[in-house]
């Protein structure tokens, strides 16, 4: 049974007062002008049952006013935030913390032997300098990697949501827009997270969303090591555009010498390259998942080896496909030389003897085939001709060897007359 109110009247000089909340960000609200009301001893601590100071709130626009839940003593000596019991440093669940960091400290439950305790606590807290918590979380080290890829690097201001309304729920509810109260579906009774009890959460015990983060911590993905010992590269992902090139370079420095350091804006990406494989993967372990930088996490990844790039060798790649020579790119391979009969094929399929684009083609003629003679001697071509045999097509005109032709520059083509375009 938790010691009452009144019982507590005697030892007045153990109820805390204070000024000022210990409140994480997420719970004080993006508003930068935020006012406080302040109750002084205005209830009692739901874990050690002693009056505190309240401090009551509203976080934004459209949010649930916010109090304090727990007082100043057992914030700080969880470290946790007066309002939502979650760390201040990763804004985890203390169940979370406590395993990431290997910490068991065990606070009794008793009335007597939870009231001792905390003196104990507040005796330590007076002699510290009251910002770093006390007892062995204060031993504890100070940083681990299943915390640091599971912290929460932003404020999640969803969280001060006002509460769903009830009369919604059922129905009933007539005020619309201007009910205070989310009008959505409730979460599943049957939900682990439906059921929260604030003093499992504090006590870091049968937390069901401390055991959702654990869950995803033990299926977050691993960065595997490369097997190509010539890979001595790194991908930074998700830079955005305030992370600069001197701000990688002072992370990164620490693991080894840095070669070169790329940053590709467009992509909000860079590559790092280290000067030996063994700074290359002290760099990736020790930042994989853990990299934030001007609150962004960054996403690391091992570069990919020339190989894997896709490098051509004799116009084959290495998936073994061979990449056929573009017709008239510079640096197109020649055809092949042909032999006469083909050379005497290819001539008569292309126009007649008696046609201009012979001399226009500019070949030389094939073996026994007599050269027409050209303009200006000899009879017209028009009275040679039948009147009756339809028109002759243009004569083809061969571009001269290594210049380039694209299909556009092509004027028979549909859309390149100058009418069509409102050109000259």
């Amino acid at each position: 049974m938790a010691t009452s109110l009144g019982s507590n009247t005697y030892n007045r000089q153990n109820w805390e007062d204070s000024d000022f909340p210990i409140l994480c960000q997420t719970c004080l609200g993006e508003n930068p002008y935020i006012r406080m009301t302040k109750e002084k001893f205005g209830k009692e601590c739901k874990i050690c049952a002693r009056p505190f100071t309240v401090f009551r709130w509203c976080p934004g626009v459209r949010m649930r006013f916010k109090k304090t839940e727990v007082c100043q003593t057992c914030s700080k000596m969880k470290n946790v935030c007066q309002t939502c019991l979650l760390d201040l440093e990763y804004g985890l669940p203390i169940q979370v913390r406590d395993t990431g960091l290997s910490v068991k400290d065990e606070v009794p439950r008793s009335d007597v032997n939870k009231e001792y305790y905390t003196q104990n606590m507040e005796r330590e807290i007076a002699n510290s300098d009251g910002t770093r918590p006390v007892g062995l979380l204060g031993k504890a080290p100070s940083s681990s990697e299943m915390l640091l890829k599971l912290a929460r690097t932003t404020p999640y201001y969803k969280r001060n949501r006002p509460h769903i309304c009830s009369f919604w729920v059922k129905g009933e509810c007539k005020r619309g827009e201007e009910c205070p109260y989310r009008h959505e579906k409730p979460t599943d009774p049957d939900d682990p997270l439906a059921d929260q009890n604030i003093k499992d959460r504090f006590y870091g015990i049968n937390d069901p969303v401390a055991s959702k983060l654990l869950m995803r911590a033990s299926s977050m993905p691993r960065l595997d090591i490369p097997e190509d010992k010539s890979i001595t590269t790194l991908y930074i992902g998700g830079l955005g555009e305030d992370v600069t090139d001197s701000e990688l370079r002072n992370h990164f420095y620490q693991f080894g010498e840095i070669r070169t350091i790329t940053i590709v804006q467009r992509q909000q990406c860079a590559f790092i390259q280290f000067a030996t494989r063994q700074a290359a993967e002290t760099a990736a372990e020790k930042s994989f998942n853990k990299l934030i930088i001007n609150g962004r996490r960054l996403n690391v990844k091992w570069g990919r080896s020339q190989a894997a790039r896709g490098k051509e060798k004799d116009g084959v790649t290495e998936s073994g496909i061979r990449l056929e020579p573009v017709p008239g790119l510079p640096g197109a391979l020649p055809p092949p030389p042909m032999s006469d009969e083909d050379a005497s094929t290819n001539y008569f399929n292309l126009a007649p003897s008696s046609s201009p684009a012979v001399m226009n083609l500019g070949l030389p003629p094939p073996p026994g085939v007599a050269m027409p003679p050209p303009p200006g001697f000899g009879p017209p071509m028009f009275h040679t001709m039948d009147p009756m045999a339809p028109p002759m097509p243009p004569p083809m005109v061969m571009r001269p060897p290594g210049q380039v032709h694209y299909p556009s520059q092509d004027p028979q083509r549909m859309g390149a007359h100058a009418s069509r375009h409102g050109g000259p």
